[in-house]
């Protein structure tokens, strides 16, 4: 089975070539560094790494604190983060400079990984949720370098889809790998996977572990007074193609009963920055673009946000949050950050890419789930009409990422008998 994935990963690679460069006409980032996504790298390491792999900017910013505690106790060691996008490329040098050695995945081709591991010399690899990698996981066997997958989920639709290929990742899975599982529902999907059931644990999800930007708060009660003092506002964030066009919708609404409300949209990528700004624009509402520099008049309706790095003071700035990527089929995007700042979160139906935490932050009451233009609006215009109720479901979300902090100690638990040379703090 592994040789047949092996010859139709090669046939593939064109294609994911001409996908590449089909995205890099909107960015160019995406046209750029493409050797390294082939393991072509300059003279190796001059010592053994640390390989953490996050696949985007979430998981980017969800292992944060964890590449903080691996360079805190093993400092001797280069620590090695990988992601796919440019993205995430990016907010990974915003959080470590180079305090970490950047770099994006190798393709999973037998060539690219073989050069990948010649360069790195990892001593272990660290790889945020799931990534199942067949080539990547063999070298890693092959070289008896140590294998954790962190945070790790399978969601029942993957079970099935992998279930097809199930006796490769039976193969993959018993390489030795550590599964650090989000859930019991998760570790137990893994095993129907093949994982050996001696290197399954529930650590939990790392992302409750996350530390806020320091004074976010303060931060975002200042962009609160120089934009929009004494408006309600709430947020769309992270949105995606065909979903802004909802959220215009909804905000249409809540003007009709909040005539100065203030909307704060984030689309999810720099490339769809000005697609969303146009697309405000054409829709007849007034806007002022974060990267213009311009304060919001009493006349502005909408707010883009077209930065990196800045969601959490954006968060922090409103009242309301409604996380994107949940309205059409993209599968959500982080709904703790609102939650630990005390907002109450709103959300689409499909959700299925973080369904564990969706399912916590429902149960604690913190998240309401909305599926049209219609149930957003009503929902935005019923929570700005009572602050009380806002105060209340926004402590229940702060509880609740409190409450479940603690995967990231566990974690570093299984980690430390892995790595060689006992140089872990105690």
């Amino acid at each position: 089975m592994r040789f047949i994935y092996v010859i139709l990963a090669y046939l593939l690679t064109p294609l994911l070539l001409g996908h590449l460069l089909w995205r890099g006409r909107a960015n160019p980032e995406y046209r750029r560094r493409i050797g390294e996504r082939f393991g072509v790298r300059h003279a190796r390491l001059p010592s053994p790494s640390i390989w953490v792999h996050a696949v985007s900017v979430g998981e980017i910013q969800a292992a944060a604190p964890l590449v903080h505690r691996l360079l805190e106790r093993y400092p001797t060691q280069p620590v090695v983060l990988t992601t796919v996008t440019p993205t995430g490329l990016q907010r990974a040098w915003e959080l470590f400079g180079d305090a970490v050695v950047h770099s994006y995945a190798p393709f999973d081709l037998v060539g690219s990984v073989r050069k990948f591991f010649d360069w790195s010399r990892p001593k272990l690899l660290i790889v945020l949720e799931t990534e199942l990698w067949p080539n990547l996981y063999h070298e890693c066997g092959r070289r008896e370098v140590p294998l954790v997958l962190a945070s790790a989920r399978v969601s029942p639709k993957s079970v099935n889809r992998y279930r097809l290929m199930l006796s490769l990742f039976r193969q993959t899975l018993s390489h030795g790998i550590v599964i650090a599982a989000q859930s019991e529902a998760d570790a137990k999907r893994f095993l129907a996977l093949g994982a050996n059931p001696e290197r399954t644990h529930v650590t939990g999800n790392i992302k409750f572990d996350f530390d806020l930007p320091p004074q976010v708060e303060t931060h975002g009660r200042r962009l609160r007074q120089s934009h929009a003092p004494d408006r309600p506002i709430w947020i769309a964030a992270s949105t995606h193609a065909n979903e802004e066009e909802i959220v215009l919708a909804a905000h249409r609404q809540v003007l009709e009963v909040f005539p100065n409300a203030l909307l704060l949209l984030v689309p999810r990528h720099p490339e769809r920055f000005e697609t969303a700004a146009l697309l405000t624009a054409k829709q007849g509402f007034s806007a002022v673009r974060r990267s213009d520099g311009d304060d919001c008049t009493i006349d502005t309706q909408v707010f883009i946000g077209d930065s990196m790095g800045e969601l959490p003071m954006f968060y922090a700035a409103a009242d309301i949050a409604f996380v994107g990527g949940s309205l059409v089929q993209v599968g959500g995007h982080n709904l703790l950050e609102p939650a630990a700042l005390g907002k109450p979160v709103l959300t689409g139906p499909y959700t299925y890419n973080a369904e564990d935490i969706g399912r916590l932050l429902q149960d604690a009451g913190a998240v309401r789930i909305v599926g049209n233009a219609d149930e957003l609006g009503g929902a935005v215009i019923n929570l700005l009409g009572d602050p009380q109720e806002r105060e209340r479901i926004g402590a229940l979300g702060r509880a609740a990422v409190n409450s479940n902090r603690g995967a990231l100690d566990r974690l570093l638990g299984l980690i430390s008998p892995l790595v060689d040379g006992g140089e872990a703090a105690e």
